[in-house]
């Protein structure tokens, strides 16, 4: 397979402190922060400085290594300090409650810290190389899906996608855009079709400004538009991203993602999950049991400032829906594509 290397590094340790992207300007702006504190991480994470579930998984892994580099600095006994930091770990968890990698990243960091023979100085340490670790396996992570993925991309194909699975919802590379990414590194005449993802507009401000950096021909669309050109013929796939899987398939990922499952379900089109084996949590049996963030009503009432309706108007703005399994015809994972039955499957990958 032709590597096909993306542009965007998101998040990175850089010694002491965390870069990462800010993608709450783009794409008027392309600028880096330096997150130095935990509790800079967790508002980092909440405001969706940084987002996309892999790359919130690594970013609460940094968060942890920050309240550790904090914590060390006071005059704490091993103990208080183990204490102290394990709380901070379990509060990082709760900065995003949808995204299962940020649960994942932040348990791997805590078992870290239970399991350490070393002192404060050398628990600090191996944190941030666990950190580090976590963020260079994503990549490779990434690669693979995105080679799985593009076997069941149709020479000349188009894909849709739906908010955006790429190089800046993880380290780099993508999850759904690293299918294409992988696609069209084999395929240069593969297309893309973004959704626009009402409300916070990720696929226009954030897929279209990565696929187009990187050359792939992209064609931006309403959220509404999807069944129209289904039913022309100009859509043959359908990848996106998740947040979080059930044991049985069911798939949690931006809203708007389930209308967009319905459509290709009725259109004989095949829809596709792209996520690393980290997304799914087989401690819950169905999407019923995922708990789904209620986001604030100015992300619907407001673009770019500026208030879109009647002031006063009852606003419900869910930031995910969840997919039913029926209607996935596949998971793409580090380890191949995973089929129905998924609880079968699912369970074979984790074995």
């Amino acid at each position: 397979m032709t590597e096909f290397k993306s542009k965007i590094k998101t998040i990175e340790w850089t010694g002491n402190s965390s870069r990462m992207v800010n993608q709450t300007i783009l794409p008027e702006h392309f600028e880096y922060v330096e997150i130095k504190t935990g509790d800079e991480m967790f508002e980092a994470i909440k405001t969706m400085i940084v987002r996309g579930a892999p790359a919130i998984g690594v970013a609460g892994a940094h968060g942890v290594a920050l309240y550790a580099q904090e914590l060390e600095k006071e005059n704490l006994s091993r103990d208080e300090f183990v204490g102290k930091l394990l709380e901070k770990a379990d509060y990082m968890a709760t900065s995003r409650p949808t995204a299962v990698n940020l649960m994942w990243a932040v348990k791997k960091q805590k078992d870290v810290i239970i399991n350490s023979k070393s002192d404060i100085k050398g628990i600090v340490y191996e944190l941030k190389e666990n950190g580090i670790r976590l963020e260079n396996e994503d990549i490779e992570i990434n690669k693979k899906i995105g080679d799985y993925g593009a076997e069941v991309v149709p020479k000349g194909g188009t894909i849709l996608t739906h908010c955006n699975a790429g190089a800046l919802a993880t380290v780099g590379y993508g999850t759904a855009l690293g299918v294409v990414r992988s696609a069209f590194a084999n395929d240069p005449t593969v297309k893309v079709f973004a959704d626009e993802t009402r409300p916070r507009q990720q696929g226009a401000r954030i897929t279209t400004l990565e696929l187009t950096m990187d050359g792939i021909p992209t064609t931006l669309i309403t959220d509404g538009m999807c069944s129209y050109f289904m039913k022309k013929g100009m859509i043959d796939l359908v990848v996106v991203g998740a947040d979080r899987i059930a044991a049985n398939g069911d798939t949690a990922n931006k809203i708007g993602t389930y209308t967009v499952a319905i459509a290709a379900k009725y259109h004989n089109i095949p829809f596709y999950i792209a996520a690393p084996l980290s997304t799914i949590d087989t401690s819950i049996k169905t999407g019923d049991e995922i708990v789904i963030e209620e986001r604030s009503r100015e992300e619907v009432t407001h673009i770019n400032g500026k208030i879109i309706c009647a002031p006063q108007v009852n606003i419900i703005n869910p930031g995910f829906d969840v997919t039913p399994h029926e209607l996935i015809a596949g998971i793409i994972t580090e380890k191949g594509i995973l089929r129905p039955d998924y609880k079968k499957s699912i369970k074979q990958a984790f074995n």
